[in-house]
This record gives C-alpha cells, sequence and structure tokens, in this order.
C-alpha cells in the first residue's frame, strides 16, 4: 500500500517591509497592513487587534489597523510614528508580525473592577506590561477606571509607587539633600514652580525638577516651561545643568523617570480623569525616581478645585504622607486656598509671562503669584533645613526681592538650551461683566475648560487672562477676562461655549 505524501507547514511568519507612513499616534504604537496580506490571512488577524512586530532594532506590541486600499503593497508593514520610534528600524528592513503573548496581567485588572484588593505582586505585574507597550488603550483605561475614586488602599498605593518607579530609572545625587516641589494640580495658572526652583536653586541648593505635561488642566509646568526653554532634555543633558547651575525645569518624560506614568496620564487625559490613588503614586514614583530626599506638596483645596472639601485634603494628605514615609521621603503637604487661580494668566505662554514678572519684580507682577510662590519656597527652605522654622518665607522673599532668583532662572533656562520670549496670540477677544458688583465666585472648573477650548495647552499662546479676583469690583461692560488663540475657529469655540456658561465668574450686588 502506497502511503499518501504528507506536506509539511513552515511555521515561521512570512517578513514584511517596513514602512513609514508618518502618521501621529502619540504614544501609542499603530501597524497598518492590507487585509489580504499573506500575514493577515495567515493569521487570522483583524482591525484593532494586538500584534507583536519584531525588527533588527527590538520588538513592540502595537494595534492593527487593517488596510483596504493601495495605501500598502502586499509585502508592506506601515508604521506608525511610534512604532518607528520604538522599533528603530529603516525603510524597507524586514518585520516579523505575530500574536503577542497572552497578557497574563489583565486577570488581576479584572480583579480590581470586582473589587478586589492587588498586592505588589500583581501590580508590578501590571505596570511592567503598561510601560512596555503591551496594553491597548481599552486596557489602559479599564486599569485607570478600575482605581478610579477611592478604590485603592494605603498598602496598594505604596505597591503601585514602587512598582511604577522600577519600571524606569532611578537617579542618584550622592550624599546631599535633593529637593523638589510639586502641586496636585486643579487650579488654572498656578505655576508656582518655576519661581520656587528658581528661589531654593539660588540660594545654593540642589533642586532637578522633572515635570509632567497636562492631564486635565490647559497647562502643566513642562508645557509652560517649554514656552521660555527647551524641557525635552535626556538625562546626560539634565545632570549637566543640574551639576552647573543646581536645578533644573524639565519634562520628566523625556528621561524614562516612572515610564508608565506618562502612558496613564495619556489615558486620564482622554478620560478627563485623575483619581486619588493613582495621583499619589504618579506624583511620588517620579519624585523618588528623579533622586528627591525632600518633597513639597501644594494641595490647593476649593469646592471647584480638584481638591474639593477638607476631608477630602486631609484623606489625601494621609496618603501622600504614608506613601512617602515608606519610600523613605521627608514630605511636607502645604493645604492652600484653592477658591480662584492664582496668577492671572491660563495657558502655557500667558502663565509663562506671569512667572517671568514675578521673578524680575515687574510692577505688574501677580501679587497673589508672588505670595503665594513666597510661602512655598519657604515651606521648602525650612523642610531642607536651609532656613530656621518660621524664618524660610523672610529667606525667599529677600532672594526674589534681591534679584537673585530671576538670575537663577535665567541660567538655568541658559543651560538648557536658551531663555525665549513665549509666543503671542494672533487672536484676542475680551469677555464682559453683564452687570456692576462684586465677584463673589470662580468656578475654576469652567474656566479652565474655556482656556483648553481656545487650544490650551497644544496651542502654546492660547488660554486667557483673567481680570478680575474674587472680591474685586466691577462696572458692567468691564472685561472679566480675555480670550487667547491661536485660530479664529479656535476663538470662536471657545466665546460659543463662555457664552453658554455666563456664570463661570459670578458677580453679587455692592456690599
Amino acid at each position: 500500500m502506497t502511503g499518501a505524501a504528507i506536506r509539511t507547514v513552515d511555521p515561521r511568519p512570512t517578513p514584511l517591509k517596513a514602512r513609514r507612513l508618518g502618521i501621529d499616534t502619540h504614544q501609542e504604537a499603530v501597524v497598518y497592513m492590507r487585509q489580504d496580506c499573506p500575514v493577515c490571512r495567515s493569521e487570522g488577524f483583524a482591525a484593532h487587534a494586538r500584534v507583536q512586530i519584531a525588527g533588527p532594532g527590538g520588538v513592540v506590541v502595537a494595534t492593527l489597523e487593517v488596510v483596504t486600499s493601495d495605501l500598502l503593497d502586499h509585502d508592506e508593514a506601515g508604521l506608525s510614528e511610534a512604532a518607528w520610534r520604538r522599533l528603530g528600524v529603516r525603510q524597507g528592513d524586514d518585520l516579523l508580525v505575530t500574536h503577542p503573548p497572552a497578557l497574563e496581567s489583565l486577570s488581576h485588572v479584572r480583579a480590581k473592577i470586582y473589587g478586589q484588593r492587588l498586592g505588589r505582586a500583581a501590580l508590578r505585574m501590571i505596570v511592567d506590561d503598561i510601560a512596555n507597550g503591551r496594553y491597548a488603550d481599552v486596557h489602559l483605561a479599564a486599569f485607570v477606571t478600575a482605581g478610579a475614586g477611592h478604590a485603592l488602599d494605603v498598602e496598594e498605593m505604596v505597591a503601585l509607587t514602587e512598582a511604577m518607579v522600577a519600571a524606569g530609572r532611578r537617579l542618584d545625587w550622592g550624599d546631599r539633600p535633593v529637593a523638589d516641589k510639586h502641586s496636585v494640580g486643579g487650579l488654572p495658572g498656578n505655576r508656582t514652580t518655576p519661581i520656587v526652583v528658581a528661589i531654593v536653586a539660588a540660594c545654593g541648593l540642589t533642586i532637578p525638577k522633572t515635570s509632567s505635561r497636562a492631564i486635565t488642566s490647559p497647562a502643566g509646568t513642562a508645557d509652560t516651561m517649554e514656552t521660555l526653554a527647551p524641557v525635552d532634555l535626556d538625562l546626560t543633558a539634565m545632570r549637566r545643568v543640574v551639576d552647573k547651575e543646581g536645578g533644573c525645569l524639565v519634562w520628566g518624560g523625556a528621561v524614562d523617570l516612572s515610564p508608565a506614568d506618562d502612558v496613564l496620564i495619556r489615558v486620564e487625559r482622554a478620560l478627563d480623569l485623575d483619581s486619588e490613588g493613582q495621583l499619589v503614586a504618579s506624583v511620588l514614583s517620579k519624585k523618588i525616581a528623579a533622586g528627591a530626599t525632600h518633597v513639597l506638596i501644594d494641595m490647593p483645596v476649593g469646592p471647584t478645585a480638584k481638591v474639593r472639601s477638607q476631608p477630602e485634603a486631609d484623606r489625601l494628605t494621609g496618603a501622600l504622607r504614608a506613601v512617602g514615609a515608606s519610600a523613605g521621603l521627608q514630605l511636607r503637604v502645604v493645604q492652600t486656598d484653592g477658591t480662584q487661580p492664582v496668577g492671572s494668566g491660563i495657558g502655557p505662554a500667558l502663565e509663562a509671562r506671569d512667572v517671568v514678572r514675578v521673578l524680575q519684580n515687574a510692577p505688574d507682577a501677580s501679587p497673589a503669584l508672588r505670595t503665594k510662590s513666597v510661602v512655598l519656597a519657604g515651606a521648602l527652605l525650612e523642610l531642607l533645613g536651609h532656613a530656621a522654622a518660621g524664618a524660610g518665607q523672610a529667606t525667599a522673599d529677600a532672594v526674589l526681592r534681591d534679584g537673585r532668583a530671576w538670575r537663577k532662572f535665567a541660567a538655568i533656562c541658559a543651560a538648557q538650551g536658551g531663555l525665549r520670549e513665549p509666543p503671542r496670540a494672533a487672536y484676542t477677544h475680551p469677555v464682559v461683566a453683564t452687570r456692576s458688583g462684586r465677584v463673589e465666585r470662580i468656578d475654576n472648573r469652567v474656566l479652565a475648560r474655556i482656556a483648553k477650548l481656545a487650544g490650551a495647552p497644544s496651542d502654546k499662546a492660547a488660554g486667557l487672562e483673567l481680570h478680575t479676583p474674587l472680591g474685586g469690583r466691577v462696572d458692567r461692560g468691564q472685561p472679566l477676562f480675555t480670550l487667547h488663540a491661536e485660530t479664529r475657529g479656535a476663538l470662536a469655540y471657545a466665546l460659543e461655549y463662555a457664552g453658554r456658561h455666563a456664570d463661570v465668574i459670578q458677580i453679587g450686588a455692592d456690599a
């Protein structure tokens, strides 16, 4: 009997040629393949599948988008900019596209969704997968939502913080005290950090400040600083600046500190969500990774700030202190007034101008921004032992008043690549009072939303300039704030929203 011939199948995947498509998908790696290409047909890939791509320079997990036109040849795989950077490939390099390994950590995310506690090992698995790009946006959204509100207890916050630190680099500045300052956010125009850094560094102390870009606000410190000096410094450049000037103001994402945090921030921004446990882990993981030993936290408290009530402020303060203590940090939380914006500018360039005016002791500098910056800098000087208890504010005020802080700030900017003039918006429009009286209430959240609709923070010159603090008297027709936009469309969009929220600044009768 003659046996039938057995045909063997080559188990090796068919290589595809890398093609750079120039598509910006932000931080998400995306690959584009023809529906009828040999890999899609043999592997059964469909749109939005997660696939593993191996190239000469490394391996990434990416989201697949299927092409039904002639955009690509049958033997090509198009890559987004994020995928291209991570793979380190060249045009025409061979890529092997296969099914990715199973994501075992997703079982822990599901457990958290159903209310179970997560231990150190579970959170380490989740964070490692996030940092290595194995989570699709839907997975990231599930994890962020599962930890929202008060879903994480202190032990979980500690474990999440440790996992986020372990997933990236950790800086070591030797035995010297290393200062850091951070605001929990939620208050527009609260741009005290550059001023505090300048004062502390001018005192001869070390303060290597790494900052995030905006999550849900019209500007983060990195967004504002980027209008004044380069902030995308790598670790070598950051060390050079700090060794020379004692401080820096750079974007944390460029130095690979707590990289999972930057991925989560992107999703939190899209969800407009910033939960307590992840806030604590986000803030402190960056401080620990940056090598800080002494950390000052500014916590604005107000009905339309991120932290809305005293009980909520006290609970968050306790969590920050507990997680900080577990990491060996000297940490102080200063609860501040969150009922209204601090400076007059809201948006990167407008806030940058506020900062420069305060540092230069300009006559039109915001008194509220100056006062708060001196209070926070003084508290940090006391925490570092540079000033005696109760004497920190006087020390900080003197450094600001005699110009040392401005000279140090200018030197830091020069060391980072050069001090520059913030851009100005092409279009402005005042929003005026419809009645006379005194300003009784300012809705920080709506005001921030108006600034974002004007284009901030992506449009650096966009935002708004506030003219009316709480308690100030205005006449009918007097500008309450002025909108700034880089395009007519963005200005019209913000004006339309402001018109529907005329109570963003409430005016009561004169007393």
